[in-house]
């Protein structure tokens, strides 16, 4: 949908369509916050010995989240930029 098309919509649809766009925007971010936790608590965490983490356990858990936002981040852009590229099919 091109943004002069949304502009073009009766009002009580651009404010459904924005409250259903609203509501994909957090069910994809608690999806990708989800998915960080189970790969890098997974991954860095192998005892329950305590409450807390030890430092290896927290610098692995740090570099993991760190590296996972990294990737998600970049491939995000690259959609984008490859998005704008494209022609949209009508």
């Amino acid at each position: 949908m091109e943004p002069a098309d949304f502009e073009a919509l009766p009002e009580e649809d651009k404010h459904r369509m924005s409250t259903m766009i609203d509501q994909l925007q957090v069910r994809d971010s608690l999806k990708m916050y989800n998915s960080l936790v189970e790969r890098c608590f997974g991954h860095c965490v192998e005892s329950f010995r305590r409450k807390t983490l030890d430092k290896q356990e927290e610098t692995c858990v740090r570099r993991c989240a760190e590296k996972y936002l990294k990737h998600s981040m970049r491939v995000s852009m690259r959609f984008a930029e490859l998005n704008q590229g494209s022609p949209t099919p009508d």
